[in-house]
């Protein structure tokens, strides 16, 4: 008997014009989609507009912000695991991932986390480093293995594939192998014995 694939809900998290993170979030969620254990939605935080600003506590959004988290939540709800496609903006990631991160709590609880980063020298790896705090703050847990791009402008054909591919493949092979195992107990977890903050 086989099992059910697990639900990843793949975050663009650059919204900035000319971003470079759909062509990496299309090779990732192509990749994820080939590894047998997934079922992939892709959410590109471009689509939802969020205010930076919060309601007071204990109050509800007003309607137009509701309706934008309506587009966000549930998909965020119904994912198992998470994968964040994140560049390195000035040595951390975008207001955009933060500010989405900020407005959900109980989505992000007891489920696995992982990072695909990209940018220059350091491959977005300083936004990674800087993520992983936020997210075990929020009861997430983070994947070890990333895969990161540096250089990412000069790592990708024309048709938005890794230039090497053998290696960049093996790496997301082994981050998607972890994120499943991850998955997959957590759901199981979060069965038998749900998870209190």
């Amino acid at each position: 008997m086989s099992e059910a694939p697990v639900r990843v809900a793949v975050v663009v998290g650059s919204v900035r014009g000319g971003r470079f993170g759909p062509v990496v979030a299309n090779w990732f969620a192509a990749t994820a989609e080939a590894h047998s254990g997934f079922d992939v939605d892709l959410v590109d935080l471009a689509d939802v507009d969020l205010p930076l600003a919060f309601p007071a506590f204990g109050s509800s959004p007003p309607p137009e912000v509701a309706a934008e988290l309506a587009k966000l939540a549930p998909r965020l709800a119904a994912a198992d695991a998470f994968v964040v496609i994140t560049p390195e903006y000035n040595h951390s990631y975008p207001a955009s991932l933060k500010n989405a991160i900020d407005w959900h709590h109980a989505e992000w609880q007891a489920k696995p986390v992982a990072f695909v980063s990209y940018g220059g020298l350091s491959g977005g790896l300083r936004s990674v480093e800087h993520l992983r705090p936020v997210f075990a703050e929020l009861h997430a847990v983070t994947i070890r293995d990333t895969v990161s791009f540096h250089g990412t402008q000069t790592r990708f054909d024309a048709d938005g594939r890794p230039k090497d591919a053998e290696v960049v493949e093996a790496a997301a092979k082994s981050l998607l192998d972890q994120l499943e195992w991850w998955a997959r107990s957590l759901a199981e977890a979060r069965v038998k014995r749900p998870y209190l903050v």
